[in-house]
């Protein structure tokens, strides 16, 4: 059986060798390495993918937060509603701006921000929510959407997990996920459903006026060289990464199929099994897998992963620490809160290897191994 890992990015290199070799040796052989035209043909072959008017590339998918809230002219104090329970550059920014984060239950099953948690949190000084489509799964988009329209608030979708989700609306009407609230952004860190072989992001809009001004913002403000319009930063996808991305946009979907397979193999295994959970899926959303993660019910989980471990199977928590448990934010004086969904996730949630280079051989030595601690 060859190794298990928890992402194989090396292997996919290999069944796209050759195209991917060839897009960065063209890249070297012209020389242009920041904003060259792979930069501009994978930003208008992502915004069609997509079917969004405006993808603006950057260089992380933490600087695709940060500029979406630059850009929304957010103030000192201003409030912004986030899931807890995400990883930190969600919320990271929030206080690199010099926001408020106003931490949030999420459901229990999807594991995405809860629309009742957001109502009872909005105060005047509330500005933007960020709804975090969690693990690949979409968050419930079309109530975020009306909460955030009766309230006069922004949304901006942080995508980095579930590039490829599909959302499906109450009328039928189906889109992406990052491209239904005032803006999204996402992350291509290699481990990602689309990854580069570096690092590198992207934001989406299709309000123009927001678009021009994200351009400049990560532009160092500019519009025209040395006229610098708005405090900006330097935030740029480099010419090989976008060769890259190019190459690999056109194998998302089958990757995220693949990712799909993995997910139906482990749910098959698990199945009615008391101990463990599989991850649901709601209606409104397809699931694209950038993580596979289990709640365990009555199972040590830190026993079980280093279990696993003995048997060369990786495992990760993600996440074992939530938001407003972090000592980052204690010198914000926020309130006192208690998430119970939060705090029993963080204690309850393992993850399993997934990507898409799986075998049959690996996905039944994985699954028979978690059963055989569990069932012992």
């Amino acid at each position: 059986m060859r190794p298990i890992q928890m992402v194989d990015t090396k292997t996919q290199y290999l069944h796209i060798k050759k195209e991917v070799d060839a897009a960065i040796h063209e890249v070297l052989d012209t020389a242009a390495y920041i904003n060259g035209k792979p930069v501009q043909s994978f930003t208008a072959a992502l915004s069609s993918y997509l079917n969004v008017k405006h993808t603006i590339p950057c260089a992380n998918g933490t600087d695709a937060l940060q500029i979406a809230m630059m850009a929304l002219d957010l103030q000192p104090g201003d409030e912004v509603i986030t899931p807890s329970f995400t990883y930190i550059a969600t919320t990271e920014v929030v206080a690199l701006l010099k926001l408020t984060p106003v931490f949030v239950e999420v459901d229990p099953k999807t594991f995405c921000i809860d629309p009742d948690a957001v109502k009872k949190a909005i105060t005047p000084k509330t500005k933007a929510i960020v709804p975090v489509h969690l693990y690949g799964h979409a968050a419930p988009m079309e109530e975020i959407m009306q909460i955030a329209k009766e309230h006069n608030l922004y949304v901006i979708e942080d995508n980095a997990q579930a590039i490829g989700c599909d959302y499906t609306f109450s009328d039928g009407t189906t889109k992406k996920t990052g491209t239904i609230g005032t803006i999204g952004a996402t992350s291509f860190y290699p481990s990602k459903n689309l990854g580069a072989f570096g690092d590198g992001g992207a934001i989406f809009t299709n309000d123009d006026e927001l678009a021009h001004k994200m351009k400049m913002i990560a532009n160092h403000g500019q519009q025209k060289r040395y006229y610098h319009e708005v405090v900006g930063c330097n935030s740029r996808l480099d010419s090989i990464q976008a060769a890259v991305l190019n190459i690999k946009l056109q194998h998302l979907d089958a990757y995220n199929k693949a990712r799909q397979a993995v997910a139906a193999h482990y749910n098959q295994a698990f199945a009615n099994h008391s101990a463990i959970t599989t991850p649901y899926v709601a209606a409104y959303s397809t699931h694209v897998y950038h993580q596979y993660t289990l709640q365990l019910n009555g199972v040590d989980r830190d026993k079980l992963s280093e279990y696993l471990a003995t048997q060369k199977i990786p495992s990760m928590i993600y996440y074992p620490v939530p938001g407003h448990q972090q000592d980052m934010f204690a010198s914000f004086g926020l309130p006192d809160i208690q998430l119970d969904v939060t705090d029993q996730l963080t204690s309850a949630v393992i993850s399993l290897p997934i990507h898409t280079e799986m075998d049959e051989e690996q996905l039944n030595f994985i699954s028979s191994q978690v059963l055989n601690f569990i069932n012992q």
